[in-house]
């Protein structure tokens, strides 16, 4: 049987095969012995043989049925590899490796790169780090700071539970197919403690939603249905104020103002 798999536009696969590429994000991961690796959308093995040769425990996700079946044949004599084919967005990390922090790895299609970012940070307290290979407009979003064109509910919430650090771009000639965009490699690792607590993490999200929705409003119209001019004013912020000019403090603070701890 051939190991020729053609990519799959539904699934949004784009295939590394530079190798200058890989050997890079491999040495940014830094795989030991010691870890719990998850790769999610290995497609044809071409990072995954990195991590295996590390000797970490390997859980592989993977969507496509025809993958599975490739990564089956290289891997099957790996016993510390697991294949799990599935949907990375109905996955409950947390279930995987329970003694160990689960460092995961991916390079993610762009149509489901921003939901499932928030399904890993729901679980962010089981992750040590996690490095992703995604359009480089999404990791811009994710690192960007207030006042800019990127910044939004995606930088906000990311960066309240993670840091983040873009490492380096990827061109679209280091994929097959080629993609129309520049790609970058990001690293976002939990905090832990969170330096900057909300009281209700579901109510301070619900609000960066609620306020960037309407990104050109001020917060006074943006916000109107949860929270007075008043309420905004005494978390010391201006209610005239756009949403995109607020630091992640700024929301937080807002949040706890609106819903106090019990």
């Amino acid at each position: 049987m051939s190991n020729e798999h053609r990519a799959r536009k539904r699934f949004g696969q784009n295939f590394l095969h530079d190798p200058n590429i890989i050997d890079r994000i491999g040495r940014a991961i830094a795989p030991r012995a010691s870890d719990a690796l998850v790769e999610i959308g290995p497609g044809q093995g071409a990072l995954t043989e990195q991590l295996v040769a590390s000797g970490a425990l390997l859980t592989l996700v993977e969507l496509d049925r025809d993958l599975v079946s490739i990564l089956q044949r290289k891997f099957s004599d790996q016993p510390q590899v697991t294949l799990f084919q599935g949907d990375a967005l109905k996955t409950d990390f947390a279930s995987l490796y329970p003694e160990q922090k689960l460092r995961v790895v991916g390079n993610l299609p762009y149509n489901i790169s921003t939901p499932l970012i928030f399904h890993l940070l729901a679980q962010h307290q089981r992750i040590k780090d996690m490095h992703f290979m995604l359009q480089k407009e999404v990791v811009d979003r994710l690192a960007a700071k207030p006042n800019t064109k990127a910044y939004g509910r995606l930088s906000v919430m990311t960066q309240y539970y993670c840091q983040v650090e873009s490492l380096f771009e990827v061109p679209p000639e280091a994929f097959s197919p080629r993609p129309k965009v520049t790609s970058a490699v990001v690293r976002l690792t939990p905090f832990d403690p969170l330096p900057c607590p909300a009281h209700s993490a579901e109510h301070l999200q619900v609000l960066v939603r609620d306020a960037f929705n309407q990104r050109r409003k001020t917060l006074r119209n943006a916000l109107k249905a949860v929270a007075s001019a008043e309420q905004i004013e005494a978390a010391g912020i201006n209610p005239g104020a756009r949403p995109e000019t607020l630091a992640l403090t700024d929301f937080v603070n807002l949040s706890n103002q609106l819903c106090p701890a019990d």
